[in-house]
């Protein structure tokens, strides 16, 4: 069972191939960096479901924030960087600093303020590695949600028609609960 913060970080610091992956995105030395959303949540629902395999994500979110390099193409620079470490993790990299433009609001401050406007609480976490490879934490929307498996949109979202129609649709889309039956999916 999962209670708190420390639950969580201890199973993604047990796990040695989510370390592997938190070593190789530590490894390019971005500027506020986090592996976020999926890689996170997934570990979570799978742990709270007894599931034995991990569940495949579709991809793995790194993210960071760096105001001076905002070109998608450093972005793919680092994506091939983490591949030629990993190859079969289908990686993501974005420079919150920019994502504001493509999202069509108003700039974040870091990266954790863009991952607290994330669609999901449950999928508003990070994680990262000190320089001792311990495992770093966080959760903007807190972490109850997510382990007590309730889909629900952030603050954010919640704050207009238009983004809880995104929040809708992406919920129907992502199928969450056909993987993780014991979720429950709000409803407003």
């Amino acid at each position: 069972m999962l209670r708190n913060e420390d639950d969580v970080i201890k199973i993604i610091s047990e796990d040695d191939r989510m370390m592997e992956i938190l070593r190789a995105a530590k490894s390019l030395q971005l500027p506020d960096w986090w592996i976020c959303a999926g890689f996170v949540r997934s570990k979570i629902w799978d742990t709270l479901h007894g599931f034995t395999e991990r569940t495949n994500t579709p991809d793995v979110d790194v993210i960071y924030f760096d105001k001076e390099k905002i070109e998608e193409s450093t972005e793919k620079f680092f994506e091939a960087a983490l591949r030629s470490l990993i190859p079969d993790i289908p990686w993501s990299v974005k420079n919150e600093a920019r994502m504001h433009v493509v999202n069509n609001i108003l700039p974040y401050t870091s990266a954790v303020d863009a991952i607290s406007k994330f669609p999901e609480t449950a999928t508003a976490l990070g994680v990262k590695i000190d320089d001792k490879e311990n495992v770093i934490l966080t959760a903007p929307c807190g972490i109850e949600d997510v382990i007590n498996m309730v889909l629900k949109p952030t603050r954010f979202f919640a704050e207009t028609k238009e983004r809880i129609v995104i929040f809708e649709k992406r919920i129907g889309k992502k199928n969450w609960k056909s993987i993780w039956p014991m979720i429950r999916v709000y409803r407003g």
